[in-house]
């Protein structure tokens, strides 16, 4: 095991810069998500750890060692594909053993490595099979086996579930999670699904267009985000970003929105005149009577029960926004409701930036 130290990394390509300086510490033992929409640079970078993409400039550091300018096979990781890329006249085994047997590994030894990694993911039945004789779970499974048996020092995985569907992405979730638990290797993690990134990962890099927007703990990219940008990417549904103004109000600052005025906790950058987004998560959003000073008034839009809970589409003034109630309510399109943000759990982003205001 080792740790991952990424330094002013920057790629590009020609004239077109795709990284930008790009400064990344992962701990000896961590389990890191990088997460962000299609182009932002996560794998891109994550390529560029494996070598299979050149540096442009600074320093990749992997232990004690630079790797810049090592080729892949020589920096001890393993990478786990999204495409499986099982070779397809191979038994399970021998994919599992095939980078030990590249490396003239003796075959008793070989054995010993793949049938310990096939305990672990509970593939011992089908060692004798080949790949077209799996289901895309199983596939994957062979696919991480065969990163496990060369006992890297860093995991790599890029976009290991895209190919799955739902129920197996939340099993095999699951079941990537505890592997890391078991062997406590380092992992970095490449995905676009941020509920992959919330659920996985003991922290999360979320970039966007080639810089990093944030890092840290899921819970705390949830609770405290940086910036308009992670505060609509973390979190299913998304937050709440409505445009207003602060004004003084009769019991100290709030904020006004298309003549809804809600309280904010003052504080620095809170002053009357600026603007500013509000962000409210759709689940801290309460029903309340008409008529409360510090409620919004909005129109029922779509009503999409889930079972477990309800998402409503409202919109106020010309803006739509969501809300998440866990009880039932006989909602319909076109009912008026009033809600009122939970006390302490609305945010405040600077409008022009979109950097949080303390």
């Amino acid at each position: 095991m080792a740790e991952v130290t990424i330094r002013d990394l920057r790629k590009a390509y020609g004239a077109m810069e795709v990284l930008h300086g790009v400064n990344v510490d992962i701990p000896d033992g961590q389990f890191v998500v990088l997460v962000g929409p299609s182009g932002c640079g996560k794998s891109t970078l994550l390529r560029m750890i494996t070598g299979l993409e050149g540096v442009t400039s600074g320093t990749i550091r992997i232990g004690a060692r630079v790797v810049n300018n090592l080729p892949p096979s020589d920096r001890d990781i393993a990478m786990v594909f999204q495409n499986y890329a099982l070779y397809p006249h191979k038994t399970v085994a021998a994919n599992m053993g095939f980078p030990l047997k590249m490396q003239g590994m003796e075959k008793g030894k070989v054995a010993e490595k793949v049938d310990r990694a096939a305990d672990i993911l509970g593939l011992k039945p089908y060692l004798a099979r080949y790949p077209r004789e799996l289901s895309g779970g199983q596939r994957q499974r062979v696919a991480m086996g065969r990163a496990i048996v060369r006992d890297p020092q860093v995991f790599l995985f890029d976009e290991p579930l895209s190919n799955l569907d739902a129920k197996l992405r939340v099993q095999m979730r699951s079941e990537i999670r505890e592997l890391h638990q078991r062997l406590s290797t380092t992992t970095i993690y490449v995905t676009h699904d941020q509920i992959e990134a919330m659920t996985m990962a003991d922290r999360i890099v979320v970039m966007r267009d080639g810089h990093i927007a944030q890092i840290g703990a899921p819970l705390e990219l949830y609770d405290r985000p940086a910036n308009t940008f992670v505060a609509s990417f973390i979190g299913s549904p998304a937050m709440n970003l409505l445009p207003g103004v602060i004004v003084d109000g009769a019991g100290g600052a709030a904020v006004r929105i298309d003549g809804a005025d809600l309280p904010v906790p003052p504080g620095p950058g809170v002053a009357a005149g600026r603007r500013v987004m509000l962000g409210i998560r759709p689940e801290h959003l309460d029903l309340t009577g008409p008529g409360g000073t510090a409620s919004i008034a909005a129109d029922v839009v779509v009503v999409e029960p889930t079972g477990s809970e309800t998402h409503v589409v409202l919109r106020h003034g010309g803006h739509d926004m969501m809300a998440v109630f866990r009880e039932r309510h006989a909602f319909r399109p076109g009912h008026s409701v009033h809600l009122t943000p939970v006390a302490g759990k609305v945010h405040l982003f600077d409008a022009a930036s979109g950097d949080r205001l303390a």
